[in-house]
């Protein structure tokens, strides 16, 4: 009985862990970064399907969410959730140039999120 027990608890503890909205080293994320998780899982699936990484730029952490398609630009984000730049994509690729360096430049990636949905 009580092997059977584990057998359909231990799928449920699994799926609630890998449903958490923390990155695997347990660093919470910032309340503006769920709520923009959230509303991404609102929006139908990106393809390929939207992820935020962290990274350290120029002695900050950021938040970057890649471009979603064609002439749409990537965001970059400081730790307030203030849109520093879009990097790249846009109508040329290049994003808005006020951070031009920023994928030479970034370390330390940290995939924070990604859309559990899949590809569309």
């Amino acid at each position: 009985m009580t092997r059977s027990i584990t057998h359909l608890l231990l799928p449920l503890v699994v799926a609630a862990a890998c449903a958490t909205q923390a990155p695997a080293d347990k660093e919470p994320l910032p309340e503006w970064l769920v709520a923009l998780t959230r509303e991404l899982e609102s929006q139908p699936v990106a393809n390929p399907p939207a992820y935020l990484a962290r990274y350290d730029y120029k002695g900050q952490v950021v938040y970057y969410l890649p471009a979603r398609c064609c002439d749409i630009s990537s965001i970059l984000y400081n730790v307030a959730g203030t849109i520093i730049c879009h990097p790249d994509g846009g109508y040329a690729g290049n994003g808005d140039g006020r951070c031009a360096d920023f994928l030479a430049q970034r370390t330390n990636e940290k995939i924070v999120w990604r859309d559990p949905r899949g590809a569309a």
